[in-house]
């Protein structure tokens, strides 16, 4: 069996191997346009800043190492040109040479990836102005920084690679600015959520340029000319695009493979194209999202990964399947971590979901044992059902540990009440006895029996002020006068029962606290004396961070730059 592969990064490269692992027989070529193979993308931005030093260790294999232990040929600086399917033949370019041949295939895997987005803008091609994709696209900005010791970056883009490399960029001591069309950064999460990550940017002197459209560039006193629909330009020594990155499916579209989303491939569960013994996998392909059960880009490598070890058990003469892609990622932001799996909660409305959401903000351990932080979570179910639908974590230490317990429920079918049963490890420098896991299924659980009834950020503005309901602050006096939202009454809660008779018994009450938890207390309180009581989900320390972001956005709309 002779198999070809195009592209010898994550999925390619893990094809490969399996395939031989399976197939000690199989003759295995794999073309890659450039010169490595095997390299870790999510690493590129921290060769950048130098928190990874070798560049060596930025590649997994080798061509040498690769056909030293799997006899596999892997040929770096060769393009495939075009496909055949009719024929069974590819057309290939060595890079080096300029030589062009053919080669036939009994079995064919594309695995070129995903391009980064580059708009057809008016001086996207000019020297300063980089993409980063390829471990060539690393060295050549990490030698443009070193010649030339530039001081400032404008980031095009807020998603993955953006922060990363803004991280990177301010920690060589660059003046970064991340300048994007979304009023909010990394679109995996909410709004409010990307608040905190908003903040964390800003505490590290990342400049956030939200809402604002790119429409070209400029080269300018030795610098970039950033130029913005109806502003002024920014200016900077360099530009990166981060804007996202598009399927690489020219290939394929001349091959006459069938395409969907943005260009994608399209592929069954088998990780089978439209032609016959055509496989594709990686960034280049269109999923099923594991949660909607819709058609999806999701370009992360663990999929990558799954999908080439699929296509080499079915090429091998197994029966595997992809179930789909639930998008679970992680990302350090400076001193935070952020998290998310599934959908989030904007993206179920939009899929015609009937969605609510629990927001609590645990210990990332025992709070009698020292260190501990606080996290965030929010974690979104399907109302009727409690179908778990999905999660998001910002916080600093156990971010990591509970996003992927909440991935495995999700990929369990699990509902989101059973969150609460589920037997988690317990040590005080860990965790508590009371995961933040088991917190969530605790509060829908509550719920699901009407123990629990809340409100939300987004019925602030509905409240009515006019003496119809009650305000209720369950603060202390001292975090009540620190900052409250107008209009409420400050009870604290451990004075609550004393003083019902200051609150009218025949209107609903609607509570706060600093976290949630001291006005779900509230809340008990009142329905235990009567009252029709509701709590707010998230806390003031929630309602204050999203608050603070807005009036930033708002700012920037205003004056043309955020502040």
């Amino acid at each position: 069996m002779k198999v070809l592969i195009v592209g010898g990064v994550a999925g390619g490269a893990t094809a490969a191997a399996r395939i031989r692992r399976l197939d000690e027989n199989a003759e295995i070529t794999v073309f890659e346009c450039s010169g490595y193979i095997s390299y870790a993308n999510c690493g590129l931005p921290y060769y950048i800043g130098e928190i990874i030093t070798d560049p060596e260790d930025l590649t997994l294999q080798t061509p040498e190492s690769f056909f030293t232990r799997f006899r596999i040929n892997m040929k770096v600086h060769h393009e495939v040109t075009e496909i055949y399917p009719d024929q069974k033949m590819i057309s290939v370019k060595n890079l080096e040479t300029g030589e062009e041949f053919k080669e036939t295939y009994d079995k064919l895997i594309l695995s070129p990836g995903a391009k980064p987005t580059q708009p057809r803008l008016p001086g996207v091609g000019i020297e300063k102005v980089f993409t980063l994709r390829t471990v060539e696209d690393t060295f050549h900005i990490k030698e443009y920084i070193r010649r030339n010791q530039p001081k400032s970056v404008v980031l095009a883009g807020g998603g993955f690679i953006g922060l990363e490399l803004a991280e990177n960029l301010r920690e060589l001591g660059m003046d970064v600015t991340i300048v994007q069309r979304p009023k909010q950064l990394m679109n995996p999460f909410d709004a409010d959520m990307a608040s905190f990550i908003h903040s964390e940017m800003r505490k590290h002197g990342v400049t956030l340029a939200l809402g604002h459209t790119v429409e070209g560039f400029e080269e300018k006193d030795g610098g970039v000319d950033v130029l913005l629909k109806d502003e002024m330009p920014m200016h900077a020594d360099m530009v990166v695009l981060a804007i996202g990155v598009t399927p690489d499916t020219h290939l394929a579209e001349a091959a006459g493979l069938e395409l969907g989303i943005k260009g994608s491939i399209v592929v069954n569960d088998r990780m089978e194209t439209s032609a016959p013994d055509i496989f594709a996998a990686g960034d280049a392909v269109q999923v099923k999202h594991y949660v909607t059960g819709q058609n999806a880009l999701i370009s992360l490598a663990g999929p990558a990964n799954k999908q080439g070890r699929i296509i080499a058990d079915n090429i091998c003469g197994g029966d595997s399947r992809y179930s789909g892609s639930q998008g679970s990622s992680v990302i350090k932001v400076f001193d935070m971590t952020a998290a998310t799996t599934g959908i989030n909660e904007t993206n179920a409305r939009k899929a015609g979901l009937d969605v609510d959401t629990v927001i609590l903000s645990p210990m990332s351990h025992a709070g009698y044992y020292p260190g501990g932080k606080v996290m965030t979570m929010k974690v979104v179910f399907e109302k009727e059902t409690y179908r778990l639908l999905g999660a998001q974590i910002v916080g600093y230490e156990g971010v990591d540990k509970r996003i992927d317990v909440l991935a495995v429920a999700i990929h369990a079918g699990m509902k989101a009440t059973e969150l609460k049963d589920l037997d988690l490890a317990y040590a005080p420098p860990y965790s508590s006895a009371k995961d933040p896991v088991n917190m969530a299924g605790f509060m829908i659980d509550n719920i699901s029996k009407g123990t629990l009834k809340q409100w939300h950020l987004r019925d602030i503005d509905f409240l009515p002020r006019d003496g119809s309901v009650i305000l209720l602050d369950v603060r202390t006096t001292s975090e009540y006068g620190n900052g409250h939202i107008e209009g409420f009454k400050n009870i604290p809660v451990d004075e609550l029962r004393e003083r019902l008779d200051e609150i009218e018994k025949d209107k609903p009450v609607y509570v706060i606290c600093q976290s949630g938890l001291r006005s779900y207390i509230g809340t008990r309180i009142l329905e235990g004396n009567g009252y029709k009581a509701y709590n707010f989900s998230g806390g003031f320390r929630f309602y204050d961070a999203v608050m603070n972001d807005r009036c930033l956005i708002e700012t920037a709309t205003a004056c043309g730059m955020d502040q």
